[in-house]
């Protein structure tokens, strides 16, 4: 993909920021990890740096929701901040989102990661801190419900967010009911999703889960610990639903370490039974990767959440007989 020049970056920048200091552009450097936008460093006059993502135009509305689910995860962690140093958790804050030309464009602090390396302690703080953003964003939701302003994107998959009351209601209509019809409309129907379906309000409503604002995307290509100290997120896939979802998400891949977890509930202990829900909400994610990934029902993660939903029917059978 090409990108603008930095001359052109330089113009556009000077016209969205508030403050020019640090342009102009001198270089950019292309950088990896994405898979849905091309990446760029920007390098600054004053020796600075930028993260910069583009596409093309019909992009657009996935980086202005990246955005908005920044500044919303931003203004959580403003309120976090007033119970613990707020360099426990870094979000980067957008500086610039529009159009240049053809290109679709999100600008961004350059954030200096460490990769992997980091003590334990540094993930038990970085979930801690993650606990902490949790609990603190509750009384921003004002009685609202489950959902979030806008509609949004998980990946590049479109992820509605319309408000309703129940979080078992939320989590069949706007997220597993949307990605299993979308897998029908393929030709890739599930068995045994309908039962699921049915079952999830009695599922998901008894462990009293309130509205938080979650990251929503957490796996490990999301999150990292930084060179100067403290951990940060990024790439949210932001909603109002049970922190559960986060934590589950963040076991589904692997990457983070047993230590970040153990942060969590140190700071914030889960209720009773939630290891119990971690495979139905990760259902959502394995869904949302046979979508745009899966070419059929062949496909890895579409076997990897048919098989899921089996189990999960299986173990509702269970204990509606034990019961």
């Amino acid at each position: 993909m090409v990108t603008p020049s930095p001359a052109q970056l330089s113009g556009w920048l000077e016209q969205k920021l508030a403050t020019a200091r640090g342009l102009p552009v001198r270089r950019i450097h292309a950088v990896g990890g994405g898979c849905i936008h091309a990446a760029w460093r920007l390098e600054l006059a004053d020796g600075g740096s930028l993260f910069a993502k583009t596409n093309g135009r019909a992009a657009l509305p996935i980086l202005e929701a990246e955005a908005a689910g920044l500044r919303a995860l931003n203004a959580a962690a403003a309120a976090a901040a007033m119970d613990a140093p707020a360099a426990d958790l870094t979000i980067p804050a957008p500086l610039a989102v529009g159009m240049l030309g053809d290109h679709a464009l999100l600008v961004l602090p350059c954030l200096e990661l460490s990769g992997r390396a980091g003590s334990g302690e540094d993930w038990r703080r970085l979930g801690a801190a993650l606990a902490r953003l949790h609990r603190a964003s509750r009384p921003l939701n004002r009685g609202r419900g489950f959902g979030f302003e806008v509609d949004n994107f998980i990946g590049a998959g479109p992820q509605p967010n319309g408000w309703l009351a129940g979080w078992g209601a939320f989590f069949r209509e706007r997220r597993l009911g949307p990605q299993l019809e979308r897998l029908r409309r393929r030709g890739m129907a599930m068995e045994g999703s309908a039962a699921l379906l049915d079952q999830l309000p009695t599922w998901l409503d008894g462990h009293g889960a309130d509205p938080v604002l979650v990251h929503g995307d957490l796996w490990s290509g999301n999150a990292g610990l930084l060179r100067a100290g403290g951990g940060a997120i990024f790439d949210p896939a932001v909603h109002w639903g049970d922190r559960e979802v986060d934590l589950a998400m963040a076991r589904l891949f692997g990457g983070f370490p047993r230590d970040f977890f153990s942060g969590y509930v140190r700071e914030w202990p889960l209720p009773p039974a939630a290891d119990g829900r971690v495979e139905v909400y990760n259902l959502y994610h394995l869904l949302n990767h046979a979508n745009l990934f899966d070419a059929g029902p062949c496909g890895s993660y579409a076997q990897r959440a048919q098989a899921s939903i089996l189990n999960l029917l299986k173990r509702r059978r269970g204990v509606g007989a034990s019961g």
